[in-house]
């Protein structure tokens, strides 16, 4: 196997390209899922079972539904019902989405593992119940669970290649096209290996060093 540098270089444009909507992809499913997430925990703490019930249903069905389905579902069951979106934005919307069913855990645990004695304080002061939110418990939790969460980041990351599947053209979607173009498939796709470890390893020592930091 003949090593060409000539295509590496070739392909770099095409790289950069499909990074960019990698990260796209991955910063905003990051927002849609951190958000959405927290949304299903304190849904899921509330008194009222007819709240509980259906939001207990819909995320055990996305969590135990492959993601993979979700996109196809999403981009190709959606326009038939006459809503349509972009590729890009059903890839952001269907990785936000499946991955809010397990950040919701998350901070479900973090929310538990705030001491009892934070609940008594704020009770005993009088508290509304917004700010005893707001002010006591969810700033403890989410310190908690920071280090959790950065690891589903990696495991976005890892996933933004199933967007491929529904045109987007992310990394591997542009590795895969110039590969099928240009009849080269070593140089692009060992790219996209070695970019995915230099993101990816990286970013897991830092959560590892915040992990560290915040238990302190």
């Amino acid at each position: 196997m003949n090593w060409d540098w000539g295509a590496v270089r070739d392909f770099m444009p095409h790289f950069w390209d499909g990074l960019l909507v990698t990260l796209q992809a991955l910063a905003l499913g990051s927002v849609i899922s951190f958000a959405l997430g927290l949304v299903w925990a304190l849904l899921m703490r509330t008194p009222t079972r007819w709240v509980r019930w259906p939001v207990g249903v819909v995320t055990e069905f996305i969590r135990n539904t492959p993601l993979l389905v979700q996109l196809f579902f999403l981009f190709y069951v959606l326009p038939e019902w006459n809503i349509t979106f972009s590729a890009l934005t059903t890839g952001v919307v269907a990785i936000g989405l499946h991955y809010s069913t397990y950040t919701m855990q998350v901070y479900r645990a973090g929310i538990e593992g705030v001491p009892v004695g934070q609940w008594e304080a704020a009770t005993a002061l009088n508290l509304p119940l917004r700010r005893t939110w707001t002010a006591v418990i969810l700033p403890q939790a989410i310190r908690r669970v920071v280090p959790a969460l950065g690891n589903y980041v990696i495991s976005m990351l890892k996933d933004t290649p199933m967007l491929m599947a529904i045109t987007v053209l992310e990394m591997l979607g542009e590795a895969r096209l110039y590969s099928q173009e240009h009849f080269q498939f070593t140089e692009p796709l060992t790219v996209i290996g070695v970019a995915f470890i230099l993101i990816s390893y990286p970013a897991s020592l830092l959560l590892r060093a915040l992990e560290r930091r915040l238990v302190r």
